[in-house]
């Protein structure tokens, strides 16, 4: 009976949380101009937005900013957790700690505002940066290090550490081992923290509200200020498509991950077999 009561709120979850998605997918095909009254099937929203030149260069920036955001932030964030788990003590690891995971915990409005007077104190004395698609990238990319960061961290912790030591052992050198045992071992986490941090800064508002500029205007930007006029068909097909990118990009991801692990857990179960002395499937 708590089986089948658990799997009931569990379904009653995923019911609220989807059922507003697939409904906007939905409404992106109908034929009529009011996205609450169905007036057939059509696909000419998605040709509409396709000879939008305001929706496609948003679309183009924000792919391009999440892309550089995310690889930076995961560069940053392994450095980050490999200093937070491997070096227990050093001089200022509370601090250091404290700053990695304040971006978690301190609303995204405070974060975004914070930024914004540095670049313009920093454009003022120096003249430099203007607002635009690097003051964007540096804020999602700070953002998205503190979670990068979490993730790699977890699986540091579960690594065991008698390979790197074993590694040592055999003669190679510390960069070595970072990069022949550790980065192999913890690629699975690089990527879902790449997927995750692609993601915060592919659909992020707040920060990008402050740090964008003139000719700097990202499609979750141009989705809201077009939703503030009004409903409209294009609104979503736009957000359909940000759903089928994401979705594709998480599921791509997913496999490869699933993939890996089934792939690591064969090798180490022959590498089992092979050490017990029993023969070993070609």
């Amino acid at each position: 009976m708590s089986s089948r009561f658990g799997k009931a709120w569990l379904m009653a979850g995923y019911f609220f949380l989807y059922l507003p998605i697939v409904t906007l997918i939905v409404f992106s095909f109908n034929d009529s101009k009011m996205v609450t009254l169905w007036g057939g099937f059509t696909f000419k929203w998605y040709g509409v937005i396709a000879h939008d030149t305001e929706v496609v260069d948003a679309f183009l920036l924000s792919l391009k900013v999440a892309l550089m955001s995310a690889t930076a932030s995961v560069f940053l964030g392994t450095f980050a957790a490999f200093a937070m788990v491997r070096y227990k003590t050093f001089w200022g690891r509370t601090s250091f700690s404290a700053h990695i995971n304040a971006p978690l915990v301190v609303p995204e409005v405070i974060t975004g505002l914070s930024l914004l007077l540095f670049f313009v104190m920093c454009e003022r004395l120096f003249g430099w940066p203007d607002r635009g698609i690097l003051t964007i990238w540096a804020g999602h990319t700070s953002i998205g290090m503190a979670y990068a960061a979490v993730v790699i961290q977890s699986r540091l912790l579960e690594m065991d550490k008698s390979l790197e030591e074993a590694a040592m052992d055999l003669g190679c050198r510390p960069f070595q081992v970072f990069f022949l045992v550790t980065l192999p071992m913890i690629a699975q986490s690089l990527m879902a923290a790449w997927l995750l941090t692609f993601t915060l800064s592919l659909d992020d508002v707040v920060s990008t509200a402050f740090l964008s500029g003139p000719g700097s205007t990202t499609l979750p930007i141009v989705i809201m200020s077009r939703a503030r006029l009004g409903l409209n068909p294009t609104v979503n097909a736009i957000a359909t498509i940000t759903v089928a990118v994401v979705s594709i990009g998480v599921f791509a991801g997913s496999l490869w991950l699933s993939r890996k692990e089934t792939r690591r857990a064969a090798e180490q179960a022959a590498a089992y077999r092979e050490g017990m002395g029993q023969p070993v499937a070609a």
